[in-house]
């Protein structure tokens, strides 16, 4: 499980049995000290033992080790000290996009340290109204308003004060097999004797514009064959129907290129991310809209492919 005496996030959840979006919260608060090694980060197996050690101590009201007057416990690393100083920031959302806008925030300030998060649009959402995230991304498509995330965020962040910046729009659209054999074209084919679909997990974008586009045209799920199989990523359900195990799925046009299935076009989804607007995050809104409306940052967008960058930076919603 360990690697070189360090954990994963997903790692440390499974050990402490907690959710990954605590673990990420506790990094954040500097209570569990941690590194990046690559798009992922890692905690030292001697930080996560003091951490159990002072929890430990808190439980039983006694402090686990002496503490340096106005510096750093006894024995943490300066590495550690310093990254203590820092602001965390959790970034949630499964887009390669948000790994750049990670990597550059990461580059442009010496206070903010980046963590990634990698948890569909609803519990993004979720974990920003109970303060475990601090940048999150939203592709959630309201059948009623025919609109994207803003009703959502809305609704979800009742009570919040936040604003609403486009990251870039997107194709999504239906996975077929190559030459599309069984000629599905509509959402009604869904429910097509002999069709199997592959589904997304509950709480994803994807899968929220299933249920919307399903509920519009009274389809049930269990009037679709495969409509329970759940995959946690847009790769794995292109995957999967490349395969032969399912007809049809949901997802976005790049993976359906890099997989090798038929991609056909059905709406163009709005990727958006959700800020919150309080003092500590002026800093942070000022950071992610320069880097958004840089040539830079849309230049190596626009290599990746797929992307709509026409709004990119734009604000399409702010509370007061």
């Amino acid at each position: 499980m360990t690697h070189d005496n360090s954990y994963t996030t997903e790692e440390i959840a499974k050990l402490l049995r907690i959710s990954k979006l605590t673990v990420y919260d506790l990094i954040k608060k500097g209570e569990l000290p941690a590194y990046r090694v690559g798009r992922q980060m890692r905690v030292d197996a001697s930080d996560l033992e003091a951490y159990k050690n002072r929890a430990k101590g808190e439980y039983r009201g006694v402090q686990p080790y002496p503490v340096q007057t106005g510096g750093a416990p006894f024995g943490t690393s300066h590495v550690n000290a310093q990254h203590s100083q820092m602001r965390s920031v959790i970034i949630s959302g499964q887009d390669v996009s948000l790994d750049i806008l990670a990597n550059y925030l990461e580059k442009r300030s010496n206070s903010i340290r980046p963590l990634r998060s990698y948890v569909g649009s609803i519990n993004s959402l979720w974990a920003m109204y109970k303060g475990e995230a601090d940048i999150v991304s939203t592709h959630l498509y309201d059948g009623d308003t025919g609109e994207y995330n803003i009703p959502y965020v809305r609704r979800m962040l009742s009570g919040h004060r936040f604003l609403v910046i486009n990251m870039l729009s997107r194709w999504a659209g239906f996975y077929v097999q190559p030459g599309n054999p069984k000629k599905l074209s509509a959402w009604e084919d869904f429910r097509r004797a002999g069709v199997r679909m592959v589904n997304r997990e509950k709480g994803s974008g994807i899968r929220t514009l299933v249920e919307e586009q399903f509920r519009q045209r009274g389809i049930m799920g269990h009037e679709v064959a495969g409509f329970e199989r759940e995959e946690g990523n847009h790769l794995a359900v292109a995957g999967a129907v490349a395969r032969g195990e399912a007809d049809i799925g949901v997802g976005i046009e790049k993976a359906g290129q890099l997989v090798g299935v038929e991609f056909l076009p059905v709406i163009q989804e709005r990727y958006d991310l959700v800020i919150q607007k309080t003092d500590e995050n002026k800093e942070l809104i000022r950071y992610v809209r320069e880097i958004l409306l840089s040539e830079e940052f849309q230049n190596e967008l626009a290599t990746i492919g797929g992307y709509d960058l026409a709004d990119t930076g734009k604000i399409l919603y702010e509370t007061w």
